[in-house]
């Protein structure tokens, strides 16, 4: 892994990682995708996906095999390893794996995306997949006419919370504070709307059921009351967390650390690429990042043609 040198590596394994190395190695580029866990990402927590076109209904595991085998068709490899750092040395990107392994390559692109916050507390992650969500538009239409909650106060709290009335026959809005931090706008649009009802001022401690998502327990930050509140699901809009900080130098980035990055993926350093979740942008979605990944690995193949073309006519 120290001595090769590869035309393109590519961190980070999820649909925006797969799909870039697809095209980087239809692309005829010696190209490397480094996954800490397996190929997928958060596809691989995905039960059910029914808004990626020609695929009505599948599930995120039964996607992420089949990115996996076609990317591999063509010659992508990939390794199992978790980036730690990744630095530039004489137009060359060095990566340090948690290992202690060293990759080189000519370009790299940045796909490692990032995880939601989470509440952190009781039985998230056991109903995670089954009535704990984190995707309104993935998963909205498995609630219809069920009785959700969201929990936030900020505009993606907000718009995913007036996204699932159109399917939810009650949507619940809790939040810490009396305050919201969304747009006027949205809170307008929020109070309008007769499906949604308030819960300010309460956190949530806790969330159970049989199989599925049944209750919530929601604690009053005033008096400590405990309620306990029946529920179909929990949709969790609290942040996000891109995995954004690997490159040594600064990169910039808007106040949640989301890469800017141009229109051909292009941050400020030549040869380094941001798709997918970790840049910054209105929707995140496994299409956007298909997307952006098919933009980064043209613009890197681009750009490797570009640097072979200076150096034969440096030459010449």
């Amino acid at each position: 892994m120290t001595e090769e040198l590869w035309d393109v590596v590519i961190v980070g394994g999820g649909p925006a990682g797969l799909t870039a190395g697809l095209y980087a190695a239809r692309a005829n580029l010696r190209s490397l995708l480094v996954e800490k866990l397996l190929p997928g990402g958060e596809l691989l927590n995905t039960e059910l996906i029914e808004d990626y076109p020609g695929f009505i209904s599948t599930t995120g595991r039964e996607l992420a095999e089949k990115m996996d085998e076609h990317a591999r068709k063509f010659g992508l490899q990939i390794e199992q390893a978790a980036v730690e750092q990744i630095r530039r040395e004489d137009g060359i990107f060095v990566l340090q794996t948690e290992d202690g392994a060293e990759l080189r390559s000519r370009t790299v692109i940045m796909t490692a995306g990032g995880v939601p916050r989470k509440l952190e507390v009781p039985g998230e992650d056991e109903f995670a997949g089954r009535g704990v969500s984190y995707c309104a538009v993935c998963d909205g239409p498995l609630f219809r006419d069920k009785v959700v909650a969201v929990v936030g106060g900020g505009d993606s709290a907000f718009q995913e919370g007036i996204y699932l009335t159109r399917h939810a026959s009650k949507v619940y809005i809790i939040h810490r504070r009396d305050e919201f931090r969304a747009q006027p706008i949205l809170q307008d649009k929020a109070r309008e709307n007769p499906k949604i009802e308030f819960i300010t001022s309460a956190a949530v401690d806790a969330i159970g059921g049989s199989q599925l998502v049944g209750w919530a327990d929601v604690r009053s930050v005033r008096d400590g009351g405990l309620t306990r509140v029946p529920l179909d699901g929990v949709f969790v809009f609290i942040g996000f967390s891109p995995n954004s900080g690997l490159f040594e130098e600064h990169l910039e980035h808007d106040e949640q650390g989301f890469l800017f990055v141009s229109d051909r993926m292009e941050t400020r350093v030549p040869g380094l690429y941001a798709a997918g979740d970790v840049r910054a942008q209105l929707a995140r979605q496994i299409t956007t990042a298909v997307g952006d990944a098919t933009t980064a690995a043209i613009a890197a193949e681009h750009y490797l043609e570009d640097q072979a073309f200076q150096a034969e006519r440096h030459r010449g």
